[in-house]
């Protein structure tokens, strides 16, 4: 039976070690295609994009973005999304390299950086194992754009003298982290993947430490047009999480007071009936005081 063309071929299925005798060996870019808004795209990843006979790409990416590839170049979503894949990462690893090896330019189109959070680590390791040559292009992380947009600096001389990415979601089970450091002052925790866990990233944080009253940023859809920001403070942080449906980044520091938003009112601080509200004041370095109302 003759087999069928690559671009044909449903994205289910591989061809293990499907090269033809006498063509060129392909190849595979893993592009980070920034967190959705197409102006921050780099130069690399659109001649990357340009360049594609087929794009595999993540849910997240834009479909602004993906209009760039070429209209000959054949799409594969492989969107993963929490307990819900439409392919396992083995099956992808598995798909970029017999795509490669039928003599195709693959694209591994991922939102945000390939290697923060990506599993861009083990799509390179695929291609190396099998003999693919694979290129990594760099992307926006969320955390930048989503700091940049916000107008709060993940790093400030002030108050801010450190920023760690964690993610919020572990293969099995909570993550394993180092909470007594994630809880040290004047520095930015940011957290990737824990909207459904904000209320143990919080529990924990606190409990190593960290003030309940440290102000807390929520933003949803980073850099696109439906983007949705949340001030809260550490103790407010699981309440304000319950209400974002779609993809965000939870980041905890002092420096996020200097966030802009749309309504500054922040959670309760647990205060009991009755009491008056309080102003949060955040010292951020000479010159630079932030008073935000809280209920």
């Amino acid at each position: 039976m003759a087999r069928q063309p690559a671009r044909n071929r449903p994205p289910g299925l591989v061809v293990v070690g499907g090269k033809h005798a006498g063509r060129p060996l392909g190849e595979v870019w893993l592009v980070g295609a920034g967190p959705g808004d197409p102006d921050l795209l780099t130069f690399r990843a659109f001649n990357a994009l340009r360049s594609a006979d087929v794009v595999v790409h993540d849910g997240l990416v834009s479909e602004e973005i993906l209009d760039l590839a070429p209209t000959r170049a054949r799409r594969i979503n492989v969107a993963k999304r929490k307990s819900r894949h439409i392919l396992p990462q083995d099956d992808i690893n598995q798909l970029l390299v017999a795509l490669a090896l039928e003599g195709l330019t693959v694209v591994r189109l991922k939102g945000g950086d390939p290697f923060l959070f990506g599993r861009g680590g083990e799509e390179l390791a695929a291609c190396r194992a099998a003999g693919v040559e694979c290129h990594v292009v760099p992307g926006v992380t969320a955390a930048l754009a989503a700091s940049a947009g916000a107008g709060a600096p993940l790093t400030h001389r002030g108050c801010a003298q450190a920023v760690t990415f964690v993610t919020g979601h572990a293969a099995h089970g909570e993550p394993d982290l180092d909470w007594a450091a994630l809880a040290r002052p004047n520095q930015t925790v940011v957290i990737y993947m824990g909207v459904s866990t904000a209320a143990l990233i919080a529990e924990h944080l606190t409990a190593a430490g960290r003030a309940a009253s440290t102000p807390a940023l929520i933003v949803e859809n980073a850099s696109r047009q439906d983007e949705r920001r949340l001030l809260t403070t550490l103790s407010g942080l699981a309440e304000a999480a319950a209400s974002v449906r779609g993809p965000a980044l939870l980041m905890v520091g002092e420096a996020m007071a200097m966030a802009e938003v749309h309504n500054t009112d922040l959670p309760g601080e647990g205060r009991g009936p009755g009491e008056a509200h309080q102003p949060l004041r955040m010292n951020l370095g000479p010159g630079l005081r932030r008073e935000i109302r809280v209920k």
